[in-house]
């Protein structure tokens, strides 16, 4: 199997980037998060898990089983997929909680807790209290998904969540830019074949009218 390329961060968002975790960067679609190494990989990239951690549960848990979690993320990010589509570009109003019971009950499942530990980045050293998470078994992987889902509903006005104009372009992005004037996943990628687009037919109208013009006698 061909080596996965390095996942899309563009959402601008966390809870979108775990959406743009499938996509068709070029002609191939690829799904990131298609088997349990590949949803390490992908908390890995995303930031979202400590590295010790996800070592840990990689040599704890059987491939079977960080397979079966990775197909309850795909799950999640399809239910939320269908959440995101059908609200965004207006504002989240009181009846749309009544739709993300299925994140709160995830929620409802993280095991945190706080510890006192001794802080070295500060001279002298001194006393801070961490935010810890219990990681009992492979499934918590998935709370911090949750938790990045959910902020992204507390975070972002939806009126500014869009999805990439590139004509296959499934990405989805929050515009932070001044105007929320964005249109495309990146300018790298649908932006660009956007202009090569545009100045194809700008030549092609071109050539018509010359055609048309040397008709005249």
């Amino acid at each position: 199997m061909a080596p996965r390329p390095a996942a899309i961060f563009i959402g601008d968002a966390p809870g979108l980037d775990f959406l743009n975790s499938v996509a068709t960067p070029v002609d191939t679609r690829v799904d990131w998060i298609d088997d349990g190494e590949g949803l390490l990989s992908w908390l890995a990239q995303a930031q979202l898990v400590p590295a010790d951690v996800l070592q840990t549960i990689r040599t704890r848990d059987r491939p079977g089983e960080l397979d079966r979690v990775a197909g309850q993320a795909r799950q999640l990010r399809e239910w939320f997929r269908g959440f995101v589509n059908e609200h965004k570009g207006r504002r989240l109003v009181l009846q749309d909680l009544d739709e993300l019971q299925p994140l709160n009950r995830l929620l409802e499942r993280d095991a945190r807790f706080s510890r006192i530990v001794l802080r070295h980045d500060s001279r002298p050293a001194s006393l801070t209290l961490e935010e810890m998470r219990s990681w009992r078994s492979a499934e918590a992987l998935l709370l911090p998904i949750g938790a990045t889902l959910a902020r992204l509903l507390v975070a972002e006005d939806f009126t500014y969540v869009k999805a990439c104009e590139g004509p296959a372009c499934t990405l989805l992005f929050a515009d932070h830019t001044r105007g929320r004037a964005r249109r495309w996943c990146s300018m790298a990628l649908c932006g660009n074949r956007a202009k090569q687009a545009a100045h194809r037919q700008r030549l092609k109208a071109g050539r018509r009218r010359g055609s048309r013009g040397g008709d005249v006698r």
